[in-house]
């Protein structure tokens, strides 16, 4: 039996003299040992200083820790957590209750529409809500302005120019291409005044047309909701500008009768409408559940039109035809159709641009199905805003692409695949509040086109078919905003650009 401890019982024997007594701390397995009594540990008057302070310390923090009872603390605490645990489990395994169970909620006699005499209360018959746009009817519409109560007399004096300088003969346009310096001398000649800016029509503008009148500057503007805004330029009075409403949806593309300029042509995404203004009505062409995006003439007569539809497609139209239907739907394998535009001079060709694919298709040989494209213009990585010929001989074609370039490409001989002729980078993202830019041709120069720009301080670009900058039109004080869509008088230098609020932005001599 060793030193200490008497085996006989199992339990520690008495300390021995000399020896120290030891104790567990409640810190767990730590044992820490103490001098039984001093006079009976024959070594404690021997340790230093030192030593016997710390055995001293040792023996106040035990008793220090004894006192916490930090055993009994941890002991409740793992009793309670247990519990707890226990109680979640049981409650969420307890069974829903039943439906009958349930106490019925009470329903007050109000909302059991019961009166107090417990007779019930009839049902009233339901209210149609007031449509904040009323829809358009179908069918042939009146002309008459948006404000026609207040502003009849000078509507009427609206109508009654539009008519006149309808009447008068006008000489076919001069097509020209001068040279360069003459035609930047005539740029620059075009400047803005704030009596040549005006809100025409209450949302952003999507499409415009000018009168070819050389006596009267008669702008037309489409804008988002449907509406068709005239403005007469010339007059100085604050009135020379009414609004009609032909259309429900956004008028996306408008043109003046190229042989009959009394008939303004509006098209939006269901319905294509001829306003003549000799008999005050906006006639219905053409009518379709396949909505439209853009349309061109195939005749000087503007007899017949070929429609572009957002899914694709591309309709021909005969307004000679009786009825509201085409002549023919023809799938180009597009997956939409932004722009069609026909040749100036083969007006059987007509170009049609869509997401990234922009072709030429020969209109004699449009079926249903399996159509192939006369000639491609390829190189588009994202999808195509507008494509158009040039207005003379129709050897170049412009087009604006979501990857931020201008591209023009040689289409004067339509070979299977048309080669580019140059690349202008261009700010091309427009958002979502914005029209997407459109780059139109000036009908007096073929080798210039007009684009809109994205940069400050806000201008009208003028681009060479080579792809060089020629003319910013600008003006701080008058045009501070994108004028995403732009058109050109075929005969005068003037310029008319359309923002995304309404409003039109007059550049003349």
């Amino acid at each position: 039996m060793g030193p200490g401890r008497d085996e006989s019982r199992g339990f520690p024997a008495a300390p021995a003299p000399g020896a120290c007594a030891g104790f567990d701390s409640p810190l767990g397995n730590v044992r820490f040992f103490r001098p039984a009594r001093a006079e009976l540990c024959d070594g404690y008057s021997q340790l230093s200083a030192y030593e016997r302070k710390r055995l001293k310390n040792i023996t106040e923090n035990a008793k220090f820790f004894a006192a916490l009872k930090l055993h009994e603390s941890a002991a409740r605490l793992h009793q309670i957590a247990t519990k707890r645990q226990s109680h979640v489990t049981k409650s969420s395994r307890a069974k829903p209750k039943k439906a009958e169970d349930e106490t019925v909620r009470r329903r007050s006699m109000r909302l059991q529409r019961v009166e107090p005499s417990g007779i019930p209360v009839p049902e009233l018959p339901a209210q149609p809500e007031a449509e904040e746009y009323p829809q358009v009817p179908a069918g042939p519409l009146p002309m008459v302005p948006e404000d026609q109560v207040e502003n009849s007399k000078m509507a009427e004096d609206l109508l009654a120019t539009w008519m006149k300088i309808s009447e008068m003969k006008v000489g076919d346009a001069e097509k020209r291409t001068s040279d360069m310096k003459r035609y930047q001398d005539s740029l620059s000649s075009m400047v803005i005044s704030e009596e040549n800016v005006k809100k025409v029509v209450k949302y952003r503008v999507c499409s415009m047309a000018i009168h070819p009148s050389e006596s009267s500057i008669l702008v037309a503007a489409g804008d988002k909701l449907g509406q068709v805004g005239l403005w007469n330029v010339s007059c100085v009075s604050a009135e020379g500008a009414h609004t009609f409403v032909p259309h429900n949806h956004s008028v996306s593309c408008m043109h003046f009768s190229p042989s009959n300029p009394a008939h303004l042509l509006s098209l939006s995404h269901d319905v294509l409408r001829c306003g003549d203004v000799t008999r005050a009505v906006f006639d219905e062409i053409y009518r379709s559940e396949e909505e439209f995006s853009s349309f061109d003439f195939l005749e000087d007569s503007a007899s017949t039109a070929v429609v572009g539809h957002w899914n694709g497609n591309v309709s021909l139209v005969d307004r000679r035809t009786p009825g509201t239907s085409s002549e023919l739907s023809a799938d180009i394998g597009f997956k939409r159709t932004r722009t069609v535009h026909v040749h100036p001079v083969n007006r059987q060709y007509v170009l049609a641009a869509g997401s990234v694919d922009v072709c030429v298709f020969d209109v004699r040989y449009l079926k249903p199905q399996g159509n192939q494209p006369v000639s491609s213009l390829n190189g588009h990585t994202k999808s195509v805003a507008s494509a158009y010929f040039s207005p003379v001989t129709g050897s170049r074609v412009v087009t604006v692409c979501a990857d931020d370039k201008l591209r023009v490409y040689d289409t004067t001989s339509l070979a299977p695949t048309v080669p580019v002729l140059s690349t202008v980078r261009h700010n091309n993202n427009t958002g979502r509040w914005l029209t997407r830019f459109r780059a139109i041709w000036d009908p007096k120069q073929e080798d210039c086109f007009v684009v809109g720009s994205m940069a400050r301080p806000r201008q009208i670009e003028v681009f060479q078919d080579t792809g060089k900058l020629l003319h910013s039109f600008y003006n701080i004080d008058c045009l501070s905003s994108v004028c995403s869509i732009n058109v050109l008088h075929p005969s005068r230098n003037i310029l008319v650009g359309g923002n995304s609020s309404g409003r039109l932005h007059v550049f003349k001599e």
